[in-house]
Order: C-alpha cells, then structure tokens, then sequence
C-alpha cells in the first residue's frame, strides 16, 4: 500500500503539534506581562470615587466630594504644604483633616451644595473618608520627607496636579517604575526652591545640573538599588 503522506507532511504535522502549545504559552506569557503593565491594572488614569455629598461616611449623592486640584493649585495658587502638611518631615504627606477645608470654606462657598459632606464631617467630628489615589502596598516602604530632602518634586510622582480637575494617578506605581528612578536619580532631581512646583519641567541640561544635584544633596546612588531602601 502506498504512503499515504509524504516524510515532510510527516515532519510538518510533528512541528504543528509540539509548535502550537509552545506558541499559545509564549502569547499568555506576553499578554500577562503586558496586562500587568496595563493602566486597567495599574489604575492609572482612572479617577477613584471620593467622599459622596450626604455626609462623611460617603453616603449619598452619585458624584462625589469634587475637589478639584487645578482649582485649588493652579488657580489658587494654594502651596502643596499647606494641605499636606507632613511632607517635609514625616515618612507620611498627610490627607488634609476637614479643620484645612474649615479655614476657608466657613467663610465662603459655605453653603455650597458639593461641600455639604465638609460641612457634615466638621458638624459630627468625624473625618471625611478619602478614596488614596497614590497606594503603595504595605510591603512597601516609602518615605516623603527624605525624597523631599534628596530634591524629588511632587509632580515627579503625583503629576502637574495643577491641571487636574479630579485626582488621578499618572504612574504606574510598579517596582520597575521606582528602580528607573533609583538607578538614574541624576535625571529628575531639581533645586530646592522647585521641589513644590507642579508646572517645573526639566530642562535641556537636566542630567548635567542632576549630577551637581547628586553631590549637593548628598545622594549615594551606590545604595539606592539596595532591597532594604523600600522593602524593611
């Protein structure tokens, strides 16, 4: 009886057989590591739900407590420090208490209908509720104040939040992200007098006035890729 395929149909049918699982793992490995880095994993550029308007346990209203940002810095010209007041000395920046939102708005916008949840947590003395934009997870440690000190400036993390209306994350947050950073500090590192400037950009000499930075704030790159700088 005579073959009915030939030795290289054969052969082709081995490598489809043995070829196609090897491929479909190689595309859900690459698929997996790509959805990890996704913003649909990462929450980035998605705007996390805040205190609602019928009180400070979030209950009530559809929108949320709407603070704006881009209000508040970039038209108030509201300094971070004044709202996150730990910054410069706590390993914590601090979610503001309704006593700073009390300082101003018992004297206007006081019967604004979007700050009745304001009004209500200051009533009872129960703090509002915030939804954390920026979560790190609890095996990570991360201190604010030295960053601040190193010459790290807020938007190098938090974005220029002077042109957001609503809070968003603009980094991923990941390990990857953070070693980027550690590894070349040189390259985002600026002065001390713009360390809380949300619109400061870097400029075309950056890594030349980065390197100047490194000795005058003392950073020790040498160090900063050790496992216990953020895991302790």
């Amino acid at each position: 009886m005579a073959q009915l395929f030939s030795p290289a149909m054969s052969l082709l049918a081995r490598v489809v057989i043995l070829g196609v699982p090897v491929l479909a793992l190689a595309a859900g490995t690459v698929a997996g590591y790509g959805a990890a880095w996704s913003d649909w994993v990462t929450h980035t550029f998605r705007y996390n739900e805040q205190p609602r308007e019928g009180g400070a346990s979030g209950n009530g209203g559809d929108n949320g407590l709407p603070f704006s940002h881009e209000h508040h810095v970039g038209g108030l010209g509201i300094d971070c420090r004044y709202c996150h007041a730990g910054v410069e000395d706590s390993p914590v920046a601090g979610i503001p208490p309704t006593e700073v939102c009390i300082t101003c708005h018992s004297q206007m916008w006081i019967h604004a209908p979007m700050l009745a949840s304001v009004r209500q947590s200051w009533a009872d003395q129960i703090p509002l509720q915030w939804t954390r934009v920026h979560d790190l997870p609890d095996y990570v440690y991360f201190d604010h104040s030295i960053h601040v000190a190193k010459g790290v400036g807020c938007s190098t993390c938090h974005g220029d939040v002077s042109q957001m209306p609503l809070m968003t994350r603009v980094v991923n947050l990941q390990m990857r992200w953070c070693l980027d950073c550690h590894r070349e500090p040189e390259k985002h590192l600026r002065p001390a007098e713009a360390i809380f400037d949300p619109a400061w950009r870097e400029p075309a000499d950056q890594l030349e006035r980065g390197r100047a930075l490194l000795e005058k704030y003392h950073v020790q790159k040498q160090q900063m890729t050790n496992c216990s700088i953020c895991h302790r």
